[in-house]
This record gives C-alpha cells, structure tokens and sequence, in this order.
C-alpha cells in the first residue's frame, strides 16, 4: 500500500475520531431536556450580595432570601433551584424563563411597571460608611469629600436618578467626586486605603461587611434614601406570583418568617404584612386566622447586625478547597475552545483566501465582526438569540454549551488569521517545485505548506491560548460558574479581596504551564528550520 492512500486512511481515522467526540459532547444535551419534567421553582440572584444572596464557608449558596426561598418550596413540594445569575442580564433571565423570579433584595421602587411583583418585605435604606477616624458624622460633612458607590445601584440612583431629593442632589453637587465600582469589596479597598472618604450602600450588606471588620468603620445615623424589597416575576405571571406570596404569609402566620428574620440579624429591616397588598392585582391573597406582623419603620434606629450574619473567616487551604469547584469548568471551557476553535479557524482561513469572491467577502465579514465587537456581546447574542430571535426556551445546560460556541466562534477568527499569514508566508516557489515533482494541491498543502506554517505561527496561536486562559473568566456573562466567579463569590461572603488573590495565583500557574507546553511543541518543530 503505498503512503498516499495510508495517510488516507490515518485522515479518516482522525476525522471519525473527532466527530465522534463531538457527538458525545453534544448528546450530553439531551438527557438534561428530559429532566426538566419536574417543577423546578428557580431563583436568580446575584451571589455576591450578602446577607440576601452569596456563598458560605462550606462553598454552599446560602443567605436570608435563599432561606426564605427554600421554606416556600418545602411548602410547595417544589424544588429549589438556587441560579447565580449576572445581574446587569437578570431581566433576559426573567424574559427567557431562565429562571422564576428575581429574589436578591430586589429594590421595587422605580421598577414599579416592569415586574409581577410581592408585596414588600423588607424596608431597605441607603446609608453611608465612613472611617471611624474620619470626623465625618453627618451628610452635610461629606462635603468636599470624595464617596464611592457601586455601579447601577439604589445608592446611585438616591444621589443621581430621576426620582433623587433635592437634598441628595444638592449633596451629590457637593461632593469632590462621586466614584463607582464594581462591587462592595473594592469599595471597601479604596476607603481602607484612604482612596475615598466614605462608601453609600444598601443598610442590610453595609451591617454584614461590618460584622466582618473590626472598628475601622462606623455607619452614619442620617440616611440617604428608604426603599423596598420584594420578589420580582415576569410580568404578567400572577399565578406563580400568589402561591409565593401566599406560602410567605402563612409563614409570617406560623412564625417561620420570623425566626429567618432573625437569623440573618435583618428585625430592623423586616416589613411583610398581610394588609399591605400594595402590589397585589385585584386585592390581598388571603390568609385565614392571621396574626402578622405590622409594616416596620424605623428609619434612625441602629441596624447592626443582632445575631446570625457572622463572617467565619475562611483559612487559605479553605479557600483553595472551595475554588476547585471551579477549576474543573474553566479547564473544561479552555479545553473545549481550543478543539473546536483551531480547526474551524482553518476552515475560515480556508475561505479567506478562497478565489470566490462571495465567500472571501462573507470570511472578511465574519472576521471582522468577531474581531471588532466585544466577546462578551458575543456570549450574550450566541445565549439569548434562541429565544429572541427564534422564541426557543433553552434548558440550564445551555448555558455551557452557549459559552463554549461562543468561545469558538470568537477564538477561530483570531486562528483564522494567524493561519492565513502563516499560510501567506510560505514562498511561492515551493508551491510551483511542487507542481513540477507531481505533487496535487491537496499532497502540496498537508506535506509542504501546513507543517511549515504549524511552525511558523506558534508564537502568536501561544499568545492566544495564554489568552484564552484568562478570557475564560468572561463565561460568568451567561452565569456559567467558572473559577473567577467562584473567586468573587467567596470574596463577596468573607468581604476580603484574598479569594481572588488566589485566583490570581492559579490563573499564573495554568499560563505557565500552558507556556511551558508550548515551548515544548515549538523545540520539537525546529527541524523545519
């Protein structure tokens, strides 16, 4: 047998291989369809939000709306299903049936239209934390100083929105500078560090993150604004939305919410009633024999946390333990990528340099757009568009599978190019010796010009995959629990930047081995020199 037709056949072992592979990969999908056959009750929200929502020392997702949660669905015979979700796509998570609800101290004032919602269960207020050593001890001495909030947040929206008082506003127009961050650790990082004078949050996570510091920082008396908690659904959805409301009253009935109440330190804060049917379509839902507890109002009175809502510090052994169940899902993705990727890239570069003009122009296209707009736009439009553009309800598990189409789609344009210059770099003349020996374009480009581009381009497909290994952080766009997002979720309960330090640490380690292979790879192709 001579070589043309073995390495005929290796190429279609290869072939058989990798599609045999990809069926098992996408098969998976299938029995999670099936599954969904039992009532889920499915809650999102967003796991860096303590004490409402955030994971525990036990790497467990756990809070006071998560217990509260899961009382109505023992009630119900529902099973909970507890979804992190990004908060700036709850309302695509909420549209496209991804989850039930949003319960996460969701504020319902100014949302008032866009939501099915409860009644109110907890009156929330926006207060400010200052250093003790400050001499800040009212709003009016913030003046010329600087304050940090978190980004999109009711603390924000008190200062600066539409519906802001005159007295925020003239306070706004007072400060030096009004700050936003990402989230409540980084704003305590920067009034630790002396970067900003004081810090403007919800009253519930404000009296968590000082359960957790000693006294470096006290909270003012006078507040910034008062607003309310409460369950949102999808609009319209009253049904769900009764049976929710009705199980949390017969729970303020039998105590039950109480004693949640009091776990989580929140007696201050805590406001279900049954005559308070504000938000209930066509009047209260009923709840016979009640006694309930009355609306509470207490805008002045000193809302540390009583008990329950303790930090318990994790050690750093601790805090590894909890990040490899993360680690798993970023190699996973990581992995994935580079299978797909990488072929598909040559199949565009293939295009790219194809003598049809259409479709050079529609790989040109492609490339640009992939390249122009930003991955995580991306990872979002691969996510939704089934429903949007389609109205297809896709199950949880598409969630990994979106990202990792997203991923290849994104990671095989950049492929696409460096292959094409690659390709691009080979001298003419070797193709035209070829011609002359008898070789055919397909034995030209597998024998001569592929392993010399393999070579040629392996520092920048290097430079792409150490890349990728820090991109992999962008899956938590579409809620997929990766390890950067189990990082900021424990970073989140142990109000401490640490987790993520030790991240940092593992994302270092991956790229250098990542790099250490590389090397390798490209020493064994020297002899293409």
């Amino acid at each position: 047998m001579d070589k043309n037709k073995i390495n005929g056949i290796k190429r279609k072992k290869y072939c058989i291989t990798y599609l045999f592979i990809s069926l098992l990969f996408f098969g998976s999908m299938f029995p999670s369809i099936v599954s969904q056959a039992k009532q889920e009750f499915i809650v999102g929200f967003d796991a860096e939000f303590p004490p409402y929502g955030y994971m525990d020392e036990n790497g467990e997702y756990t809070g006071f709306d998560l217990d509260l949660a899961d009382e109505v669905c023992k009630r119900n015979g529902w099973t909970l299903v507890k979804r992190p979700i990004l908060w700036d796509s709850k309302d695509s998570e909420l549209e496209t049936g991804a989850i039930s609800c949003i319960w996460n101290g969701f504020t319902m004032n100014g949302r008032e239209d866009l939501y099915t919602w409860s009644t109110p269960y907890v009156d929330n207020s926006q207060v400010v934390i200052v250093r003790s050593n400050s001499g800040i001890e009212k709003l009016k001495d913030l003046a010329g100083k600087v304050l940090v909030v978190q980004a999109d947040s009711s603390a924000l929206a008190a200062l600066e929105g539409d519906n802001a008082t005159d007295e925020n506003k003239a306070l706004a127009a007072s400060l030096k500078d009004l700050q936003q961050v990402e989230n409540y650790n980084s704003a305590f990082m920067n009034l630790e560090s002396g970067m900003v004078d004081a810090i403007a949050m919800d009253i519930g996570v404000a009296s968590y993150q000082l359960s957790a510091k000693d006294d470096t920082f006290l909270m003012l008396d006078e507040r910034l604004s008062s607003e309310e908690y409460g369950i949102g659904f999808k609009l319209g959805n009253t049904e769900l939305r009764d049976e929710v409301q009705l199980t949390l009253l017969e729970m303020l009935e039998d105590g039950t919410f109480d004693s949640i109440v009091k776990k989580w330190g929140l007696e201050d804060s805590a406001c279900l009633s049954k005559e308070d049917t504000t938000y209930i379509d066509g009047g209260q839902v009923p709840v016979h024999g009640s006694k309930l507890a009355e609306p509470n109002a207490n805008e002045g009175k000193d809302s540390s946390i009583s008990g329950g809502a303790k930090v318990k510090k994790l050690s750093i052994v601790e805090v590894i333990k909890q990040l490899f169940a993360g680690i798993v899902p970023t190699i996973s993705v990581f992995v994935l990528t580079i299978l797909f990727s990488m072929p598909l890239g040559l199949v565009i570069a293939a295009i790219r340099m194809s003598k049809f003009k259409a479709l050079e122009w529609i790989a040109k296209i492609y490339i640009s757009i992939m390249r122009g707009t930003p991955l995580m736009l991306q990872l979002l439009v691969v996510f939704f568009a089934p429903y949007y553009v389609f109205g297809l309800s896709m199950p949880y598990s598409y969630r990994f599978y979106a990202t990792i189409i997203g991923f290849s789609l994104n990671y095989a344009a950049y492929f696409a190019e460096i292959y094409r210059s690659g390709i691009q770099s080979i001298p003419q003349g070797q193709r035209e010796a070829a011609q002359i020996m008898g070789y055919s374009r397909n034995q030209t480009f597998f024998r001569i010009i592929f392993p010399q581009m393999v070579k040629r381009v392996m520092p920048p497909v290097t430079n792409e995959i150490i890349t990728l290994v820090k991109d992999t952080s962008l899956a938590f766009v579409l809620s997929y629990t990766e390890m950067f997002t189990v990082a900021k979720q424990i970073s989140a309960g142990q109000a401490s930047l640490f987790p993520l330090f030790v991240a940092g640490v593992f994302y270092y380690v991956f790229n250098f081995v990542v790099a250490f292979i590389m090397e390798r790879i490209e020493k064994r192709l020297d002899y293409y020199r």
